[in-house]
């Protein structure tokens, strides 16, 4: 199945294990659509959570999917340099009209002098047991954390420093 056309307008949708709607992003501009790659981004978003709660994202961001890594990245353009919040997640389907994926709790977050933390492992953990994640799912996911982790100290992908300047440049034309 092919991906989005450039320009066109999408809401991203995050999923638990479970099934369960997590998150959803209610519009983000196309950049870049093939069936392995979506690029995207949004400036003050309206993001709703699954209890209701909704939230507007504070800076621009360019979003990277891929239909083959267990990972997406969120690059963040703060005053103070990009930030980038990885989320360890299922690869990305395209699905009538909307960027679905499934949320593995884990996440990186990587600030501008591209040092790095890994977030939220006593999540997992927790939503590990409670879901019943197999354990080739586990070593899946840490499998990809390492490939990311290679991304971020190669500057690699996303973690170019090229990377979210030409594609936030396209995003204003679009605005």
């Amino acid at each position: 199945m092919p991906g989005p056309d450039s320009g066109v307008q999408t809401e991203i949708q995050s999923y638990k294990h479970n099934g369960k709607l997590h998150r959803v992003w209610e519009s983000t501009t196309v950049l870049k659509g093939t069936k392995n790659v979506i690029i995207g981004a949004n400036d003050r978003t309206r993001v709703q959570e699954s209890d209701g709660r909704t939230w507007i994202t504070r800076e621009p961001a360019i979003c990277y999917f891929h239909s083959k890594h267990w990972f997406n990245v969120i690059g963040m353009l703060r005053t103070d340099g990009v930030y980038y919040y990885c989320n360890i997640s299922s690869p990305f389907i395209y699905e009538d009209g909307i960027i679905k994926y499934i949320d593995y709790d884990l996440d990186i977050k990587v600030f501008p002098d591209m040092t790095f933390k890994l977030l939220d492992e006593d999540e997992y953990e927790l939503h590990k047991r409670q879901m019943n994640y197999p354990h080739v799912l586990d070593r899946i996911l840490y499998n990809n954390i390492d490939v990311l982790i290679r991304w971020i100290r190669q500057r690699k992908g996303p973690f170019s420093p090229e990377f979210i300047d030409q594609w936030y440049e396209r995003y204003l034309t679009y605005r």
